[in-house]
């Protein structure tokens, strides 16, 4: 019996297994790889072995020039890699772009464990661990917001970052742990080697996980598509609800492959472009949101903090342990994100990105005020050469103000940037639109991971305490850009987001509810379906692309 138009579209949901929290759960593992690789590198460049096989025995730091392209070039791998990805994730699936990814990233490893005792060949193992990341990093976020149920997915996908974060704590742990080590470079190749283990774990899971049931409709494989909501959703093979979510999936997917054709490679990508910029539903429009998203993200200035607060810490001399201060405040942010599990579903994804801003903005003002006057500045050199500070109390407000931060960071624009970017993209572009969203975080990451160096360095910038100005007026941006342009898409399925882009603006998405599903507005549109799933007995009626010419069929 068909669904009538007038159906609670928000009741037509299998319910949540423990099964379907446990694979997406597996999935978000691959955030491990983003965040061990951003954090690691921190502490390996004040690692004394890993200055003195780098820069020469008489060298007291690494270079700002080699600092930068150290940190950066597997950023900039990662932005290629992402880019490369959605195609991958199209023609092959995205289990097996993941899995790939894991492949490229362990061979990166391999070349840096090896290897790094030599400026060109870190940076080649990174560079190639870089794309390995740029594949998992942006179709792990796709495949989980396509398997997610619609109930619980802002919470699962929150997920991913919390694996961010877990990956930036192991890395600042082990920094910790190995900083004193001498002897066959053990200092660095401990926290470079471990990063093996990510990739291995990853890749043989994802063997045993399904892949995406909207890949299999994309590709006009309804059976497998039915077989693997069977699976996600622990319901029997003829389960009324697995039909009625299928016949979603498949109405959406025709209607969507109309309106933008995407049968070539430069079709595909010429309709993430297509559209206005001024029509909210377009597809440039939702391009420019996903890209903007991960842009102000990066914005936040929180990589500075994992990438160069050893050093910072060091340069303020009032902390006695910079290793254990900056492993602190990753374990301020693994503690934070859990937060965003349950306030992303219960107050949606965009209170949190507005508040969220307003909170760092006011930290990272207060950090900066707090170092220009009484903090950061007021330093003097001992006899013994060290730098100290003459007004440690200050010091430690601007690290309680960062930590704090961080706070704000990890329970909101951490994880609702990933969230909502799986989110946004219709059927047809979803791929491409993701990965060119995630190499939008990633090229933003190098950027900034290039610059700051030269911002903060003694011999260039020597911004100190004042580039948190900079942080604190880019999460102002932030503030700005959550209130007008991010869209509210809490318990909506990925189908109903598309209609809410077509039917209301950013501003009242919040108060906007779906009243009809694309199958029964099919239905309506051709009243004659002959319902044997075989074709549309209306001769007007345009031949479907997925499944047996037929659209909806009798899915619904």
């Amino acid at each position: 019996m068909p669904l009538a138009a007038t159906d609670d579209v928000n009741a037509i949901e299998a319910p949540v297994t423990f099964k379907a929290y446990l694979m997406c759960a597996f999935a978000s593992f691959g955030g491990i790889f983003f965040g061990y690789d951003s954090g690691y590198i921190n502490g390996v460049l004040g690692s004394r072995e890993f200055i003195t096989a780098i820069q020469g025995a008489d060298a007291d730091e690494i270079s700002e020039s080699n600092t930068s392209l150290i940190v950066s070039i597997l950023s900039a791998g990662t932005f290629f890699g992402a880019l490369i990805a959605g195609d991958l994730a199209d023609r092959f699936g995205r289990r097996w772009t993941i899995i790939s990814g894991c492949g490229i990233y362990i061979a990166g490893v391999v070349v840096q464990m090896f290897a790094a005792s030599a400026l060109a060949t870190i940076v080649m193992g990174r560079l190639l661990a870089g794309f390995g990341v740029g594949f998992v990093s942006a179709i792990i976020i796709l495949y989980m917001s396509e398997i997610c149920p619609r109930k619980i997915r802002g919470a699962l996908v929150s997920g991913y970052q919390f694996a961010i974060t877990i990956g930036l704590m192991l890395a600042a742990i082990i920094n910790n742990f190995t900083s004193d080590l001498e002897g066959g470079g053990a200092s660095y190749r401990i926290p470079i080697g471990i990063q093996f283990a990510w990739g291995l774990i990853l890749g043989i899971g994802l063997f045993f996980l399904p892949d995406s049931p909207r890949y299999f409709v994309k590709r006009g494989k309804l059976d497998k598509a039915r077989d693997v909501l069977v699976r996600l959703r622990g319901q029997p093979a003829d389960s009324k609800l697995v039909e009625v979510e299928l016949a979603e999936i498949v109405a959406n997917a025709e209607a969507e492959a109309r309106a933008m054709p995407t049968d070539t490679w430069f079709g595909s990508w010429a309709a993430c472009f297509s559209g206005s910029v001024f029509d909210s539903s377009s597809n440039l429009r939702r391009t420019i949101l996903g890209t903007s998203l991960q842009m102000m993200q990066q914005w936040t200035g929180v990589n500075f903090i994992f990438y160069y607060s050893t050093p910072f810490l060091q340069s303020t001399g009032a902390i006695d342990d910079a290793f254990l201060t900056s492993m602190i405040f990753t374990i301020v942010n693994v503690c934070s994100t859990p937060i965003s599990f349950y306030t992303v579903e219960k107050f949606g994804r965009r209170p949190l990105l507005i508040w969220g801003a307003c909170g760092m903005m006011i930290c990272q003002f207060l950090t900066a005020i707090i170092g220009v006057t009484v903090g950061f500045n007021k330093t003097f050199v001992n006899a013994a050469g060290e730098t100290l500070a003459t007004n440690v109390s200050a010091v430690n407000a601007q690290v309680a103000f960062i930590a704090i931060f961080i706070f704000f960071f990890a329970s909101t624009w951490g994880p609702g940037a990933w969230v909502l970017i799986g989110e946004i993209f219709p059927l047809p572009i979803r791929s491409r639109g993701v990965a060119l969203s995630t190499a939008s975080n990633w090229l933003w990451n190098t950027i900034i991971a290039v610059i700051t160096p030269y911002m903060v360095g003694s011999n260039r910038g020597n911004l100190r305490s004042s580039v948190f100005f900079v942080w604190g007026g880019l999460c102002s941006c932030a503030f700005v850009y959550a209130y007008f342009l991010v869209p509210e898409t809490k318990g909506l399925s990925l189908e109903q987001v598309d209609q809410l882009f077509a039917e209301t603006t950013p501003r009242k998405s919040s108060r906007w509810r779906p009243t009809r599903t694309y199958a029964a507005e099919k239905r309506e549109q051709y009243p004659s379906h002959d319902g044997s799933g075989d074709n549309f007995a209306d001769p007007s009626a345009p031949k479907g692309k997925y499944g047996n010419e037929g659209e909806v069929s009798h899915l619904a």
